[in-house]
């Protein structure tokens, strides 16, 4: 049998707490030169609890860094045209920097007809078309917070991605696209795989960095897992009253040379880097 790893448990709410620092400075240096504070604008459609909490959340670090924020709470009711009146509301408010509309949205809501009617320069969570395009393209200022935050957390271990082999389960717009993207940028060699991909397992034990962003609880196990691999997971499923992760974190624990929990993981990055892209609209948008 191999030797047990060392592993590294990434500590997400103290990166984010250290990046959050570096955003209050520079917001405070701009209010200090009669600038007024960027602002984020947050809709959200329905009641869903998990989403009501992560809008408290993003209202609340807002707040601590300075950044004012505007919640829309609107009813699941709310008709399409509804919201895309809102939408164009905000997009001609030049008090609004950033906008994000929480997702998932009810049935009788399209996401894309949603997602391009936020104007681009305000698109904090980079969901427009032309905004996943310049991403695309190699060229972005702004990309999908989660997949920030992965690098963001890569970076902080030094995890080396120039020639490594990266594997990414999930193909979603939000994460599994954009982040194997942004993988690619730094010239690791990455392969998407999605609920269809053959041999899973093997090719998930390839990965030098394995992102795992399915939505399947405990998919990946310890035997999934190349001895010493950095092993991101994004994903989080109620189970039992309990928020589990898409990795078997108990299991893979003394296998991953890095891994991310469930709790004070990625989700906290998600949300620095949403006042990141809010922050660098509010200076494309004023020229700062």
């Amino acid at each position: 049998m191999p030797e047990p790893v060392q592993t590294q448990v990434f500590d997400g709410m103290a990166l984010a707490n250290e990046l959050r620092r570096q955003l209050a400075e520079e917001i405070e240096d701009l209010t200090k030169a009669g600038k007024r504070p960027p602002c984020l604008a947050v809709v959200l459609v329905g009641d869903d609890p998990a989403s009501r909490s992560y809008i408290k959340g993003k209202q609340r670090a807002c707040s601590r860094i300075g950044m004012d924020a505007v919640e829309h709470m609107l009813p699941a009711s709310t008709s399409q045209d509804e919201l895309l009146a809102l939408l164009a509301d905000m997009n001609a408010d030049d008090a609004i920097d950033g906008i994000l509309v929480q997702l998932p949205l009810p049935d009788a809501i399209d996401p894309t007809v949603i997602a391009e009617a936020i104007d681009p320069a305000k698109d904090a969570d980079a969901l427009h078309p032309m905004t996943a395009g310049r991403l695309v393209s190699g060229k972005y200022d702004i990309a999908s917070c989660t997949p920030l935050g992965v690098l963001a957390c890569l970076d902080h271990h030094r995890i080396p991605l120039e020639g490594a082999n990266a594997v990414v389960v999930g193909r979603s717009q939000i994460v599994g696209k954009p982040v194997s993207l942004l993988l690619q940028l730094r010239n690791a060699t990455v392969t998407m795989c999605h609920s269809r991909t053959r041999d899973l397992e093997t090719i998930c034990r390839s990965a030098d960095v394995l992102v795992v962003a399915a939505g399947r609880p405990r998919m990946v196990g310890a035997d999934w897992v190349k001895p010493g691999a950095a092993v991101i997971d994004v994903g989080v499923t109620e189970v039992d009253g309990k928020l589990v992760g898409d990795v078997d974190f108990d299991a893979v624990q003394g296998v991953a040379g890095l891994i991310t929990p469930s709790r004070r993981g990625i989700g906290p990055m998600t949300i620095t880097m949403l006042l990141r892209n809010t922050l660098h609209a509010y200076r494309t948008r004023k020229g700062l």
